[in-house]
């Protein structure tokens, strides 16, 4: 009975057409023919290139075989005569006709790629912009790298390839850093972004740190970074003047100079800290925190060094840190404790710092919150202002008990927290002197930390 149930259902359905659904044939699943797609990722390919071999692979997918330092085709094992891909024009029209062919099916036409930028093509494009006489001869060159930066990150690695793509850029900022006008200014801004972009993928290449410094750290240059840092152009130009100023600061070589100019110079220090009290990006409020940093650390001379942290201090930087602190991510975190540490380190610093509520609490919460760096930074800090205390009553030393810091030190011994043997030694120090007052205060019991096994 059963059985002849299956039956007439079975027939029924062979009857209704293909699939049973009632005379609906059920659409064909639609398949790629196998010369569009790429040998290598098995996708129909966007942007079809052919080695010297003839096999035609997609572009993305060839160029990463060949980044991996492989010298052969991937489908005939042969050695290439040429890295260099040839676009493959006749497959691209031939993929996109068949792409509008079954557009009722879903198929979306790939668009025409655009043609990456050759070495070649860079190396011209720099020899034009060393050449430049004018600023707006300047500017369609430098436009014109801008633009191929843009279209992919396959362009943006034949421009850093190049090894001369900073050095020309640096001293096409210099050579047009003392003119005025208004297609200046555009030019030297389309160069700060061009290196901006460009200095992430330079820190490995030793040769041009040199470079990016002899050319940008000249007076006029550094003069003309600091006329934009503080607002000369608007946003983008503060946020890509910041950005050259830190790769200035943080080179190898003569950054101490740099220092040094920066600190003379009207405006600098005021445009740094305004861009703390004010962020525009997160990007810029870690570079000006970096700059100011070794600005503070980096000067050689000690009463120089003084006079610019004094100096910083005057423009209320403790007080902006501090609240930069409060809800800060960790790089921003790590770089506002650094300034912090070494603003401290002078007597007017620490009672800067001693005036401030946020001061304690907030240092004895980066501890173990954060990173490793964080924490260093925060026990540096603890130690300098509790040491230098002299209250009678205990002042930070009280207040550090009060919100858990003997706690958290101790943390740091008895875990054996990943960190080098001169912050155990502070760490102790700290721990021996804050035992000293633990009678005079009762210690707010942390819930992180309730259940930690103490000797005492």
């Amino acid at each position: 009975m059963i059985s002849s149930w299956r039956r007439k259902r079975t027939s029924r359905g062979a009857a209704g057409g293909e699939g049973g659904n009632g005379g609906k044939r059920k659409p064909t699943e639609l398949i790629v023919p196998n010369h569009f797609r790429c040998p290598i990722s098995l996708d129909m390919m966007k942007d079809p290139v052919t080695l010297s071999t003839g096999i035609s692979y997609d572009r993305e997918s060839i160029e990463k075989w060949i980044e991996a330092g492989n010298i052969t085709c991937p489908m005939t094992n042969q050695v290439l005569r040429t890295l260099e891909p040839i676009p493959n024009h006749t497959i691209r029209r031939m993929i996109q006709d068949w792409c509008v062919e079954n557009r009722s099916q879903g198929v979306e036409r790939i668009p025409t790629p655009r043609i990456p930028i050759s070495s070649d093509e860079v190396g011209f494009i720099l020899d034009r912009i060393s050449m430049a006489r004018t600023p707006q001869e300047g500017r369609d060159l430098v436009g014109k790298l801008s633009k191929a930066l843009k279209e992919s990150d396959r362009n943006k690695r034949c421009i850093v390839g190049n090894g001369a793509s900073v050095k020309v850029l640096s001293l096409a900022f210099q050579s047009f850093a003392n003119s005025e006008g208004e297609t200046v200014i555009s030019l030297l801004e389309d160069i700060m972004s061009v290196l901006t972009s460009l200095t992430p993928l330079l820190d490995s290449h030793s040769q041009t740190e040199g470079e990016i410094v002899i050319s940008l750290k000249a007076p006029r240059s550094l003069e003309r970074l600091v006329w934009f840092l503080k607002g000369g152009s608007g946003l983008s130009g503060i946020r890509n003047s910041v950005m050259i100023l830190k790769e200035l600061v943080s080179t190898r070589t003569d950054h101490s100079k740099v220092v040094e100019s920066l600190a003379t110079m009207e405006g600098a220090m005021e445009g740094l800290v305004k861009l703390v009290k004010d962020p525009i990006c997160p990007a810029s409020t870690k570079a000006s925190l970096v700059v100011i940093y070794h600005m503070i650390i980096s000067t050689h001379n000690f009463s120089s060094k003084n006079i610019i942290i004094e100096r910083f201090i005057d423009m209320g930087l403790v007080s902006l840190v501090l609240d930069t602190l409060v809800d800060a991510e960790k790089s921003v975190c790590e770089k506002a404790l650094g300034v912090l540490d070494g603003l401290i380190r002078t007597d007017k610093g620490r009672e800067a710092a001693y005036g401030q509520a946020l001061a304690i609490p907030v240092v004895v919460k980066k501890i173990l919150r954060v990173s490793d760096l964080a924490t260093e930074f925060s026990v540096s800090i603890l130690c300098r202002l509790c040491e230098n205390e002299k209250r009678e009553d205990g002042g930070v030393i009280v207040e550090a008990l009060q919100v858990g810091a003997f706690q958290k030190l101790l943390l740091i011994l008895q875990v054996g927290w990943n960190v080098n043997d001169r912050v155990k030694e502070k760490v102790t120090k700290m721990l021996k002197l804050l035992n000293l007052f633990r009678s005079k205060v009762e210690c707010i019991e942390s819930m992180d930390f309730k259940d930690l096994k103490r000797p005492f």
